[in-house]
């Protein structure tokens, strides 16, 4: 019997820069530990050398070095090459090799502002767990923040679970969500497990897959706009995480916030380990 295809599970990435060689030059990275996924960014000189962006595994600190040495792989990196390394994430008192462990939330902001440019005033990072309004300056510095770590609903692992109970894979949901006549009402419930079970009902009284995933990515955007609203949203909006990824789901927040939210050619998901090795860099050299 042929394997079964794994419909939630994104595409893993690594990627090294093949224009720049590393020798002689300041490396530090970051390494963002996540519930979900981890991803580990190489800094050569403060330039983007090489990054790679995987599934966490069963421990964090076997997630960490697995990321770190997918990074490395060809390069000729070892891990000593790499002078100052910062943690980040979920397990980031857990990463074996850093030097300091900085919170997601330091790290997402200063990561959008690299990514985003340093007009970014309002991040959302939609993580695989939690969901995260946050406010920084123009130096990617935090000034306010809200948290949801309640429920899985409105989070990437939340996403998961509908591509999975659908059949459809991780990487169509926000495409095929869009791809209907008219807006649905949004399902009603807010915890993954119920909204399941609506979704189920939904099937059999005859709805069609796209239909459902339009209700499901409404009521994450409506759900994510409930946090965005406490906090309060400034110009320019930037999001991180994999669901900014998801179309369907950014559509639709631009839709109910009323601004254009930024768009990048980065993978979003870096934002944290990108930001941690900007940090590993300024630690540094502040330390010599």
């Amino acid at each position: 019997m042929a394997d079964k295809v794994e419909l939630w599970r994104w595409t893993e990435s690594r990627w090294t820069n093949p224009d720049m060689d590393w020798k002689g030059k300041l490396i530090t990275s970051g390494i963002d530990v996540g519930s979900v996924s981890s991803q580990a960014v190489i800094l050569a000189d403060g330039e983007l050398y090489a990054y790679s962006n995987m599934r966490t595994g069963s421990n964090s600190p076997d997630s960490a070095m697995n990321a770190i040495n997918w990074a490395m792989e060809d390069t000729g990196l070892k891990l000593d090459d790499i002078t100052y390394t910062v943690g980040t994430g979920y397990g980031r008192v857990n990463v074996p090799f850093a030097q300091k462990p900085i919170t997601e939330i330091a790290c997402h902001a200063r990561g959008a502002n690299a990514i985003y440019g340093n007009t970014v005033r309002t991040v959302l990072d939609m993580g695989g767990q939690d969901c995260k309004a946050i406010h920084c300056d123009e130096r990617g510095k935090v000034t306010n923040f809200l948290m949801n770590d309640k429920c899985a609903a409105g989070t990437g692992r939340g996403m998961e679970v509908f591509a999975d109970l659908l059949g459809v894979s991780i990487n169509e949901v926000g495409d095929l969500s869009l791809n209907v006549e008219e807006e649905p009402d949004p399902v009603s419930s807010t915890c993954v497990v119920y909204a399941k079970t609506e979704a189920t009902g939904l099937l059999r009284e005859g709805w069609p897959t796209n239909k459902v995933l339009a209700a499901y990515c409404s009521a994450m955007a409506h759900r994510i706009i409930t946090l965005l609203e406490r906090i309060g949203v400034e110009e320019d909006f930037a999001i991180t995480g994999g669901i900014a990824k998801n179309v369907g789901v950014v559509q639709r927040l631009e839709k109910e916030v009323g601004i254009k939210i930024l768009r990048t050619e980065y993978d979003t998901q870096l934002a944290g380990a990108l930001g941690g090795a900007l940090f590993a860099k300024v630690l540094h050299e502040k330390g010599k």
